[in-house]
């Protein structure tokens, strides 16, 4: 199911798992409360059109869905979608078994940092995001990896949840809009990780880095450096892992990205 196009302002749209939804609330004077499985959506727009930009998570089924939309003085309402499905690329590997299960010390943080990322995803600030278009973090080829899930000698492992951009160590990688720093950490699997807050339940991650070059609670702007890509975790080479997160899913990156 390809993208379809969307104004400038907004991601393309996709209602597939892994992608966005545009949902069109009803008109109010005041921005209408949207909530998927509980969890507050973006609303962007004005009183004649609002919009609720919603990320579908890669777990989620193909067929019905819904939000609840409260708007001012009115009773709740629900809103249904319809999710089409989609099937991601899958690779089969015959590693050596030291590859593929975790130490009983590396399971335990790993648990350990898992919570704390969940915390981060959580984030939902305001003010709302100027744009939901994202400039592309470093440059480099982009790869199709988002969604791919890896099968390790018959033991299937959660789906990619990010786009890989190839790039050396320590090419620059700047903030792909503006936002609030949220998170700096060295992470089993990610190695050197910064977070992004860019409002409403937008957030962005980036993982491998060889260094960080910002602290938590710092603001940047779009373009700034933030970080150098490198090799850090669990890789096999230098790469850029940017992740998108909305409404707490894992999204497409490429779907916030300029055609």
């Amino acid at each position: 199911m390809g993208a379809s196009a969307a104004p400038p302002d907004l991601p393309a749209a996709r209602r597939v798992p892994g992608g966005v939804a545009t949902l069109s609330p009803g008109p109010s004077t005041l921005p209408p409360t949207v909530r998927h499985a509980g969890v507050p959506v973006l609303v962007v727009g004005d009183p004649i059109e609002w919009t609720a930009v919603l990320g579908l998570p890669l777990g989620a089924r193909a067929g019905q869905d819904e939000v609840t939309v409260q708007r001012e003085g009115a009773a709740p309402a629900r809103l249904s979608f319809t999710v089409a499905p989609m099937r991601y690329a899958e690779q089969r590997l015959s590693v050596a078994p030291k590859h593929v299960e975790l130490t009983p010390e590396n399971l335990v943080r790993h648990e350990r940092e898992r919570a704390h990322q969940a915390e981060v995803i959580a984030t939902f600030s305001e003010p709302l995001p100027a744009t939901l278009r994202l400039r592309q973090p470093v440059p480099g080829p982009r790869s199709s990896s988002f969604g791919l899930r890896r099968v390790f000698n018959g033991q299937s492992r959660n789906p990619h949840s990010g786009m890989d951009i190839a790039a050396p160590t320590g090419t620059p990688v700047v903030a792909p809009a503006a936002g609030r720093v949220v998170d700096v950490g060295d992470y089993f699997f990610n190695g050197g990780t910064v977070w992004l807050d860019h409002g409403g339940g937008l957030l962005t991650m980036f993982c491998h880095l060889s260094a960080t070059h910002v602290k938590v609670g710092d603001l940047v702007r779009t373009g700034d450096r933030i970080a150098d890509v490198g090799a850090t975790g669990r890789v096999t080479g230098p790469h850029l892992h940017w992740s998108v997160s909305l409404n707490r899913a894992m999204v497409d990156p490429a779907l916030f990205l300029a055609p």
